[in-house]
């Protein structure tokens, strides 16, 4: 099976490198009752050493992990509280290895203004009751504190949450990595610049979005820009560089017979200064549309854009056509939790196959392909101006979550979701990436379903049932959501 290495390069060659994205920085305390100490003086080492497991098992989680060691009373928690605040972690982690006052805690809580997740981690499965004395006992006593932590948390007005589990529990882990992938999503929408390239394309109500509800809601930054803003890097791009981006393009891409080597070349050149713009601009997403005219330069611009965006999207950085920027917002969540994340909306339904047809030309994120994608050639790109190569390809087999950024009438957005299964059978060959989804349900109690959810009429299609991630992502943005499961 064909796969992009997004982890590598694009190509599995290096020529079109992964942009590294910030790393999602956690914040982690350990701490019990410090007047344990003197009493089981075999206690604290044994709880030193579960916090250094927990912390080796943060670091392979490929995080940046600001550990503040290990605390015994209330002067200590808040002097980890204020290493924490200026820290300026997504996530702060308090491990309870034992017995602790919640004292001990809330200052780290309050101080930082990032979530909270709270472990409760005992060193195996269960105790050894035969041969346990109390000081063996209080190694396995982390439970005890949780609900104290959570009742004053509650009355702090602090959102917690929690994961019990053992060391080596792999169940707990997997919940554990949820959250630090929901922190991650959380942080690059908080730290991100999201271009708006453009304008709306006209009528479309349901895309039209105010840039600074993102920043109210979501956090970070929304640039605009001007379709000459690309124009300028356009005509900045060599022939060498053309050149190279098209021997790239014919290493990842088959091209279809009804590719014109004027607009392969013109893909390219676009795609070199799609690269730039993303650059000079420090952007972490990308939405854009212009219509033009008659075959003028920025209609040319315009619509020369498919190969380029979707190079980027492969590469970290998702865009999204149409203007649409909530899109290019949940293709990044989706992105940041491992899925990809395609531009992607509704086709056709199959009543015969019982599946939903979905699908979308421009961008799309090339390691969910099921093989090696496809340039085509396209005269016309339906109901825009222009033309030139689209990419193509059907989503890989296998579980697919499809993830929506709905907006409500007082301008508040909510996450949407929905699950299902992608399966064989025929597609359209028309430069779109398509995709065949069974949901488990008729396709038009399905699609009644998700219409009324609020969803706009795009959204992002990533592998994976990742609904639970989702949950956590909108628990963490403090956002609703809506899974659509008719």
């Amino acid at each position: 099976m064909w796969s992009a290495e997004p982890s590598r390069s694009v190509d599995g060659h290096g020529a079109l490198p992964w942009i590294e994205p910030r790393k999602t920085r956690i914040g982690l305390v350990a701490g019990g009752l410090g007047a344990y100490w003197p009493q089981f003086p075999e206690l604290l080492p044994q709880l030193q050493a579960s916090a250094r497991r927990v912390s080796e098992r943060f670091a392979a989680l490929d995080c940046e992990v600001v550990d503040v060691g290990f605390i015994s009373d209330a002067q200590e928690g808040a002097a980890a509280a204020e290493k924490l605040r200026v820290a300026d972690c997504d996530l702060i982690v308090g491990f309870l290895t034992t017995y602790m006052t919640a004292s001990m805690l809330v200052p780290v809580a309050q101080r930082s203004g990032a979530p909270v997740l709270l472990l409760n981690l005992q060193p195996t499965e269960a105790m050894d009751h035969a041969t346990f004395d109390t000081g063996a006992w209080l190694a396995y006593c982390g439970a005890c504190p949780l609900p104290e932590m959570a009742n004053a948390f509650e009355r702090c007005g602090i959102d917690f949450r929690s994961v019990s589990g053992y060391l080596e529990d792999e169940r707990a882990w997997t919940r554990i990595d949820r959250w630090i992938r929901a922190a991650g999503v959380r942080a690059a929408l908080r730290h991100g610049r999201h271009g708006l390239l453009g304008h709306l394309y006209p009528g479309m109500m349901d895309v039209v979005t105010d840039p600074t509800l993102v920043s109210a809601q979501l956090g970070g930054h929304v640039e605009i820009l001007e379709i000459d803003d690309l124009r300028v890097r356009v005509e900045q791009v060599t022939d060498a560089e053309t050149d190279a981006r098209m021997k790239l393009a014919r290493a990842i891409f088959t091209l279809d017979d009804s590719v014109k080597d004027e607009d392969f070349r013109w893909g390219a050149t676009v795609s070199v200064a799609l690269d730039r713009l993303v650059e000079d601009f420090s952007l972490d997403s990308l939405a854009y549309y212009h219509c033009g005219l008659d075959g003028e330069t920025h209609e040319r611009v315009a619509a020369g854009m498919i190969l380029g965006a979707s190079l980027l999207t492969a590469r970290g950085v998702p865009a999204a056509g149409e203007y649409e920027l909530r899109t290019s917002l949940a293709m990044l969540v989706m992105d940041k939790l491992g899925a990809g994340g395609s531009f992607t909306e509704l086709q056709a339904l199959n009543f015969t196959d019982n599946v939903v047809e979905m699908g979308h030309d421009g961008p799309a994120h090339l390691a969910i392909s099921a093989r090696k994608p496809l340039l085509r050639g396209l005269g016309v790109y339906h109901g825009k101006r222009g033309w030139g190569v689209s990419v193509e390809f059907d989503v890989r087999q296998g579980p697919v979550t499809l993830c929506g950024l709905g907006q409500r009438r007082d301008g508040s957005f909510k996450l949407i979701a929905s699950e299902g299964t992608v399966v064989p059978g025929p597609l359209l060959r028309i430069g779109n990436t398509t995709s065949r989804v069974d949901f488990g349900c008729d396709p038009g109690e399905w699609t009644d379903a998700w219409s009324a959810s609020g969803v706009a009429h795009h959204w992002a299609l990533g592998t994976g049932h990742r609904a639970a991630d989702l949950a956590a992502v909108a628990e963490l943005l403090k956002l609703d959501l809506t899974v659509v499961a008719p």
